[in-house]
């Protein structure tokens, strides 16, 4: 198993930036750490997320160019730098996490989550 702990986010300014952090513990051999968000009254959607044991990454379309997520190796989290940010930006963000071989961008296929962090940003 592994817990997921994440720090980071709050208000910010449209074209700002904001970092996020996740801390997982336990297991992390074979997983997937990624962040997903939800806004008010939308579904919970994929942002961008890392594969621990590969280091690769995966982005979705709105984020990329924008959101940087990466590992950092010594203090063993998964970063989300979020830069130029948007309104549409607001919402709730969670660390998730999975174990196997392949991505998946869909919340069911995740099994644990951090408790979440707010993230607005002002137009």
């Amino acid at each position: 198993q592994v817990q997921l702990v994440e720090s980071g986010g709050g208000l910010a300014q449209a074209g700002g930036s904001l970092r996020l952090s996740c801390a997982p513990s336990g297991r992390t051999f074979r997983s997937y750490v990624v962040w997903f968000r939800q806004a008010s009254g939308k579904d919970r959607e994929f942002v961008a997320g890392v594969n621990w044991d590969a280091d690769d990454t995966w982005y979705a379309d709105f984020v990329k160019g924008r959101f940087t997520v990466s590992k950092d190796n010594f203090e063993k989290t998964v970063n989300l730098q979020m830069n130029n940010l948007k309104p549409e930006d607001t919402a709730i963000y969670y660390c998730a996490a999975r174990y196997g071989s392949k991505w998946s961008l869909t919340s069911y296929h995740y099994d644990y989550w951090g408790q979440g962090t707010q993230v607005t940003v002002s137009s």
